[in-house]
């Protein structure tokens, strides 16, 4: 047990020892580029005082996450609330599979950004519009793996429940969702990383307040150095979201406590 945590602990710090040198190496041959050194010394600056508010428009870091977040879960709860009745739909169904598969191959593989001025002409809201865009990209993994999990469910179970003359309600409750759910979880895991993944790139071209729109406000005004910080922040905290969503999901797995 001891050895495999030092290893955990050792492998990434061996990969880092590997990335700074690289790192520096690309600073050092690219004029002004951010070096190691400058972006560290630069968090702890950014870091030091996240919570200031100077103005609607001027926050620390923390607000720009907390606001990015926001979006972020209203888009993803959004998903969740429409995606999995439509993927126990299309699951139970093989009519609902037949009329909405089509739609679903078509539009589940179109860039966010498409969608973003379309959003944003119809609800003229940046808060709305980005909302609204992620909901439209982060519903289908929600969809696709809820149908899955519908789908592995075994035919002796479901024969039982004709015997048993459930009602459609009891066969949910009952006999679906209990062996779905580790699908349905796998879904909304995927859905929240691509949520996180898509706040980023929508906050850069609506603007407002977000981790997104303050990387590229540091952009215009040619300050490279905060765009490291806020690459490195966005990647902290989608690991961090993904690590919860994954302990979320092994607690309601049914095949890990076994």
């Amino acid at each position: 047990m001891k050895v495999k945590l030092l290893e955990k602990l050792f492998l990434p710090l061996l990969t880092l020892a590997v990335i700074i040198p690289f790192w520096s190496y690309i600073a050092s041959n690219v004029e002004g580029f951010p070096s190691p050194i400058d972006t560290f010394s630069h968090a702890v600056e950014i870091l030091s005082d996240p919570l200031y508010v100077n103005s609607e428009d001027d926050k620390g870091i923390f607000w720009q996450i907390l606001n990015s977040l926001e979006r972020v879960f209203g888009g993803f709860i959004a998903a969740c609330i429409v995606g999995i009745p439509v993927g126990l739909a299309i699951g139970m169904s093989s009519k609902f599979y037949d009329a909405l598969n089509p739609y679903i191959q078509i539009f589940k593989p179109v860039s966010p950004l498409a969608w973003l001025p379309l959003a944003l002409f119809v609800f003229k809201d940046i808060n709305i519009t980005a909302i609204a865009t992620i909901f439209i990209t982060s519903i289908w993994p929600i969809i696709i793996n809820t149908a899955l999990g519908v789908k592995s469910v075994n035919n002796d179970y479901l024969n039982v429940a004709k015997v048993l003359q459930f009602s459609p309600i009891e066969k949910i409750t009952k006999i679906i969702l209990p062996v779905a759910v580790p699908y349905i979880f796998t879904g909304m895991r995927l859905s929240l990383g691509i949520a996180w993944l898509v706040i980023v790139a929508a906050e850069m071209l609506t603007g407002g307040i977000g981790i997104g729109f303050w990387i590229w406000d540091e952009y215009n005004n040619l300050n490279y150095t905060s765009i490291l910080v806020g690459i490195f922040l966005v990647g902290i905290v989608g690991f961090i979201l993904d690590i919860l969503m994954g302990l979320i999901a092994n607690r309601f797995d049914y095949r890990v406590r076994s």
